[in-house]
């Protein structure tokens, strides 16, 4: 008698603000200000993205409120909520974070910097240094290749449209690095990866001249678009003003790429073991949507299909 498949948990995303409609009909200056109050999340992003694609010139307060985003949201998970889904105490959240002084510094790696290289990253991943004890448990909870996703990286066209299946994540961004290029060697790309991404990038923000530099950021191909790295990843706006009034406005975020089908969502519950249903909470603490969703089981097979190369 033929073994019936074992249910499959699959993400059901729940409805979102819509804040398109609430720009259209405004002045540009005052969309981008408004973008930046309705959105709690990586407001400063989204914001610097739309001036962008407003023609408007580049702002400074928007530029700074973007990178703080990145550092406090890199650093709340890597060393609260990470932790805390683990079961380990997670640290006091530095007084330096934003500026990036010695307490970041220390509550992240301890008395080294951030390991540049391979072999660096792994002897880190091994000793009781920073926040290397959350990584190792990390590890520990999905065994080499689980929930380990390899689609192909967002680029200037996929960025925009957000049925396409792609790699839209920090990792992504820092995918060349040799640091994280040893831990998907040994683990793939799956939530170890995609969780040293964070630390990587996060490095880099503290001390960019210490570290390879990031894929650059693709150009945005048409005028009216802008693309802008943020905490969660790549954020695409396209837009249009007439007559001094915002009259078409459309963003893709990286949680559109994370929930397509297809996706990096879809296929990394598709290869959790038996309990699944146990580690999902954790899988989804590290993909990190910015947007709740609702787990489900699902008794159709797993989705296969040819990966990137």
């Amino acid at each position: 008698m033929p073994v019936a498949a074992p249910p499959r948990l699959r993400a059901r995303p729940t409805p979102q603000l819509a804040v398109e409609p609430l720009l259209l009909g405004r002045a540009p200056e005052e969309a981008a200000r408004l973008l930046a109050d309705v959105l709690a999340l990586c407001g400063g992003a989204q914001a610097q993205a739309a001036r962008r694609a407003f023609g408007l010139p580049e702002d400074a307060a928007s530029e700074a409120a973007r990178r703080a985003e990145i550092r406090r949201d890199h650093a709340a998970r890597l060393l609260v909520l990470w932790p805390a889904k683990l079961g380990l105490a997670p640290a006091p959240l530095p007084a330096d974070r934003i500026e990036g002084g010695p307490l970041i510094r220390r509550a992240l790696f301890g008395d080294v910097p951030c390991p540049a290289t391979g072999e660096a990253m792994l002897a880190f991943l091994r000793s009781p240094r920073g926040v290397a004890p959350v990584l190792a448990a990390l590890a520990a909870r999905f065994a080499p290749g689980e929930a380990a996703v390899r689609l192909p990286l967002v680029d200037a066209v996929t960025a925009f449209d957000p049925a396409a299946a792609v790699e839209n994540s920090v990792a992504a961004r820092r995918a060349a690095d040799p640091a994280l290029r040893a831990v998907e060697d040994l683990h793939g790309r799956g939530p170890l990866w995609r969780a040293i991404g964070r630390l990587v990038d996060l490095a880099a923000e503290l001390d960019a001249p210490l570290r390879p530099a990031a894929r650059p950021l693709p150009p945005a191909a048409r005028s009216g678009e802008a693309l802008v790295e943020a905490a969660r990843g790549l954020y695409a706006v396209r837009a249009r003003v007439e007559g001094g009034r915002v009259s078409a406005f459309a963003r893709v975020t990286p949680t559109d790429h994370l929930l397509a089908p297809g996706g990096v969502l879809e296929r990394s519950l598709a290869t959790l073991g038996p309990d699944a249903e146990a580690r999902a909470d954790l899988l989804l603490a590290i993909l990190d949507p910015c947007a709740p969703v609702v787990l489900e089981t699902d008794g159709t097979p797993a989705p296969s299909g040819p990966e990137a190369p």
